[in-house]
């Protein structure tokens, strides 16, 4: 079972497991990380499970589709590394990730 590492808007770093083939959204909702609000459920149309991922894993995520780049456009707080964690599923190659919530908009 992966493993990712969540990073909250506090600062706190914490370790979880995740199985493969759930989103990343899906992981840190389902480990009781309420300020990830994931409107949507997933369906990639609010931003709202916006995060910062490690760029060490860039080379291993999937490629941000035209939808995802819109909805980050809209965020005050896009950067290159961010990312809808409804969009990254994860894998054995995942393992470790790490990925920070970004600050609401």
């Amino acid at each position: 079972m992966p493993k990712l590492i969540v990073v909250n808007r506090a600062g706190e770093e914490t370790e979880v497991e995740g199985d493969a083939g759930l989103s990343v959204m899906e992981v840190i909702r389902d480990n009781g990380f309420d300020e990830l609000l994931a409107l949507c459920g997933g369906c990639c149309s609010c931003a709202t499970c916006h995060v910062y991922a490690d760029e060490d894993f860039a080379d291993r995520l999937p490629a941000v589709s035209a939808d995802e780049d819109d909805l980050l456009d809209s965020s005050d707080h896009r950067r290159d590394n961010s990312r809808l964690s409804c969009q990254i599923v994860m894998t054995d190659a995942l393992d470790g990730l790490r990925v920070t919530i970004a600050p609401e908009d």
